[in-house]
């Protein structure tokens, strides 16, 4: 037998690899250290020690039941890591895919965390449903590894406590499945996994002979999320429910030592966080050998809802056929394969094949992710409260909901790259949006998952925040917004869904028609622009445009399609005169710059970097270049870049309603590439400049190509993670620099 990387007797603080990882930031990783697994219904962020730190179950919006990224006293957590610190870690997505790969080495053994919620396999006969579980796959492919296991839920966002049951589960002693040859032939699981190649050897294992069930106590808050109209919305938002913990363990006939499957027993332990009790395990695995563990919702839970709902005996038995199989090492990899065949199906439509491929279906899969399936809805970012500056600024909010604008860019990004399906479910959801607008005839800038409204802000005082950064906030605040720019946004999405994706039917177009008829009546006011400032109202530049676009949009349609418009004119005469006043009155003479608002005459934002995005100008108008060139400036000379890094404004000279700094803007950056791009039609040297910020900017991806909202100084990710406004802003900027460096016959 091999030797194995020394773990004798119980973990040590400075034994683990976990606490090493952990301790430059007081316990904490970095935030670029996470990679990110789901289901389109909720999703975890796994660290590269192996630890799942973040975790809303069972939707995004949910109550969290991990949650140490925001707490590493009482935030509860689920680590799989090696027992001793003389290790290191690999990490990495399966090819085309969003299985997440975790590799641990050292002298004497390799291990691998495999880490997924299920998908079903499509056109599947035997999955044609989901199965609602995360599963942590543990491996040995070279000599022998010893891991230690901590399960500690922290349910309600660490705010209800639990007990355990360890449970003895019953015929728990080892058998031997049947492997077929037919099963193994074409399949991607053997492609991937070649170090388990079960078509020719025989496979032993057993079922875990404890089940953990851990039951949250039943607690009603009187404010915060859940305390809503929508019945919907209340379920998700105040689901809190009992969960369990299981495992099937295996190995390869003629493996190490006699063959024998390893010995792996879960251990009840009290946490530091005083909720509750979890369980831990220490195990050690040969080369062959391998452990899943499934945590789910107890099928109690289900059985309970339908029999409160009236249904039959008949029916409590088909869900528990559904939903409660029998656990087995075949029927696990079967929903890895699954897994692993939906997102390779999914990808393969992608119709991008340019410079930054990898970049690109990268943020695709992501964006994916972030996608909640039942709607078409498209998350902001799954976590909440991860700071936008370390220290006391109070820049922490709450993501996980659907903001118009971001979903409408989103349907752009899906467009763009051929991916039409998503594209048409989101229009789906836009309708029924339009369906119920507010009285006044607009939209709110962000709805829930499910199109509810309410999402009030509360300030969790318990927790300490990533790193002491409080407060932690769960809803938000803003909901109830002014932003007219989210018209002109879904107007532009919408113009081209009708123009690559598919034709808009009457009804939509009279939905389409009303909030163009809004914005010629409301661009006038003042709002909280893009950026959402919790200062006083202005007259954002951004927004103006915006509105310019939405009026635009609206026009073109009316022009391509002959769809009715009896205030065409009107439309006309309106999208003009906002043309010359956004022209007179945000136009800085003197500076020679468009300025952030008509209030603010000296200030600098970069969200006007989108003007020729939109078509509102040339990406050569003098104007427009010249805020650009001084946009590129350093903020000490009056710009908003540092090492080709964009800021969305100066932050200490700008009055937002909120104290302190905040790091560089990832979607600026990339919206800055981009109009680089449709400025080099007169000077080709910008686009050498454009190809430059891009790859500079995809070196500050972390190691799995994902991103957060801003990156600090020193390079390190700040802001929730990941955040679909800069992958989409990637994928953008690829596809428009990528046409510019194809349409140019001298490429630098």
């Amino acid at each position: 037998m091999s030797g194995n990387c020394p773990a004798t007797g119980a973990p040590t603080r400075n034994q683990r690899l976990s606490d090493g990882m952990r301790e430059m930031l007081d316990g904490y990783l970095s935030i670029d250290q996470y990679g990110l697994i789901g289901n389109l219904h909720t999703a975890a962020m796994v660290g590269m020690d192996g630890s799942i730190d973040f975790m809303c179950w069972p939707e995004f919006d949910s109550p969290s039941v991990f949650c140490r990224l925001l707490d590493k006293d009482k935030g509860g957590h689920f680590a799989i890591t090696p027992a001793h610190a003389s290790t290191t870690s690999k990490q990495q997505y399966l090819p085309f895919s969003n299985v997440l790969s975790t590799k641990f080495l050292c002298e004497d053994g390799v291990g691998v965390v495999t880490d997924f919620m299920h998908r079903p396999r499509p056109h599947s006969r035997s999955h044609r449903h989901m199965m609602p579980w995360l599963v942590r796959g543990v491996e040995v492919i070279r000599g022998e590894m010893t891991f230690d296991l901590e399960c500690f839920p922290a349910f309600d966002y660490a705010r209800t406590t639990h007990t355990l049951d360890l449970n003895r589960v019953e015929d728990a002693e080892r058998a031997r499945p049947q492997w077929h040859a037919d099963d193994a032939q074409n399949s991607i699981f053997q492609s991937v996994f070649l170090h388990w190649d079960q078509a020719e050897q025989n496979t032993e294992s057993y079922n875990g002979t404890e089940r953990a069930v851990f039951t949250p106590a039943v607690v009603q808050h009187s404010e915060g999320l859940g305390n809503t109209s929508n019945a919907a919305d209340r379920e998700a938002q105040t689901a809190v429910h009992a969960m369990d913990l299981r495992y099937v363990v295996g190995c390869m006939g003629g493996g190490a030592g006699d063959g024998a499957c390893p010995l792996v027993r879960l251990t009840a332990a009290d946490h530091g966080g005083k909720l509750g009790q979890g369980v831990t395990s220490r195990f050690t695995l040969c080369e062959g050998q391998r452990v899943f563990f499934v945590l789910r919702t107890v099928p109690d839970v289900g059985v309970a809802a339908l029999r409160a709902g009236g249904g039959s005996s008949n029916d409590v038995a088909a869900y528990l056929a559904k939903y409660d199989p029998a656990l087995s090492m075949k029927y696990v990899e079967t929903l890895l394969e699954d897994t692993l065949l939906y997102w390779l199906g999914w990808i393969r439509s992608c119709t991008y094949f340019g410079r930054w491929l990898e970049n690109v279906e990268r943020s695709a899969l992501i964006l994916k992710l972030l996608t909640y399936e039942p709607t078409g809805a498209v998350v902001a970012a799954v976590t909440f409260s991860l700071p936008e500056a370390i220290g006391d600024a109070g820049r922490n909010w709450d993501y996980r909901f659907t903001w118009v604008r971001d979903s409408a860019f989103t349907m752009y990004a899906f467009m763009r790259l051929g991916l039409n399906k998503e594209a048409k479910k989101y229009m789906e959801f836009v309708g029924r949006l339009c369906r119920e607008k507010n009285p006044d005839g607009g939209l709110q800038i962000m709805y829930t998952l499910r199109g509810g409204r309410e999402m009030a802000e509360l300030e969790l005082r318990h927790l300490s925040g990533y790193r002491n950064c409080a407060p932690v906030r769960i809803g938000n605040g803003a909901a109830d917004h002014l932003q007219l720019d989210i018209y002109g946004e879904l107007l532009d999405a919408v113009y081209l869904y009708n123009k690559f994706s598919q034709p808009l039917s009457y009804d939509e177009w009279v939905n389409i028609r009303a909030l163009v008829d809004y914005v010629c009546t409301n661009y006038n006011q003042p709002d909280m622009g893009i950026w959402e400032v919790r200062g006083q109202r202005q007259n954002f530049t951004y927004s103006k445009v915006q509105c310019w676009v939405a009026i635009d949009r609206g026009l073109r349609l009316v022009d391509k399609r002959d769809f009715p418009c009896h205030d065409k004119e009107r439309w006309r005469q309106t999208r003009d005169a906002l043309y010359e006043e956004i022209m007179d009155r945000a136009w800085n003479s003197d500076l020679e710059m468009f300025t952030q608002s008509y209030e603010s005459t000296d200030t600098l934002d970069a969200a006007v970097l989108a003007m020729p995005l939109v078509f509102f100008c040339a990406g050569t108008d003098p104007r427009f270049v010249k805020t650009m060139r001084r946009i590129m400036l350093p903020p000490h000379h009056g710009g908003l870049t540092a090492n080709n890094l964009v800021f969305r404004y100066n932050a200490v000279h700008t009055d937002d309603g909120l104290n302190g700094e905040e790091g560089t803007f990832s979607l600026c950056t990339f919206w800055l590439a981009e109009a680089l791009s449709r400025a080099s039609t007169a000077d080709i040297t910008l686009l050498y400049k454009a190809q430059v910020i891009i790859d500079e900017m995809i070196m500050y991806g972390n190691h799995v190509g994902l991103f957060s909202e801003e990156i600090d100084k020193s390079g390190k990710h700040l802001g929730n993670f990941p955040q679909a406004f800069t992958h989409i802003a990637l994928i953008s900027a690829a596809f428009n620099v990528d046409r510019a460096l194809k349409s140019n016959k001298h490429r630098p």
